[in-house]
């Protein structure tokens, strides 16, 4: 698992979590107890909260992307 401290909005420093299996790998990042959506679109992860819009590039082969309580997790087959 690698773990860093990423900038996700000015008023929260979250941290964002890649965890590494042998068939995918899946990042998460925890943008606080907010609702939003998300969509990936031709490499660029697209996250929409309140009126703000956060994008991010993620690998080619993203299976699956989703956010829960404000926790975006994106799965990726290996």
């Amino acid at each position: 698992m690698n773990e860093y401290t990423h900038s996700i909005r000015t008023e929260i420093d979250g941290p964002v979590r890649q965890y590494e299996y042998e068939d995918r790998t899946v990042l998460v990042a925890d943008f606080g107890l907010v609702e939003g959506s998300i969509d990936v679109v031709d490499g660029t992860a697209i996250v929409v909260i309140d009126d703000d819009q956060f994008e991010f590039s993620v690998p080619a082969g993203t299976d699956r992307a989703i956010i829960n309580n404000g926790v975006v997790t994106i799965e990726m087959e290996r």
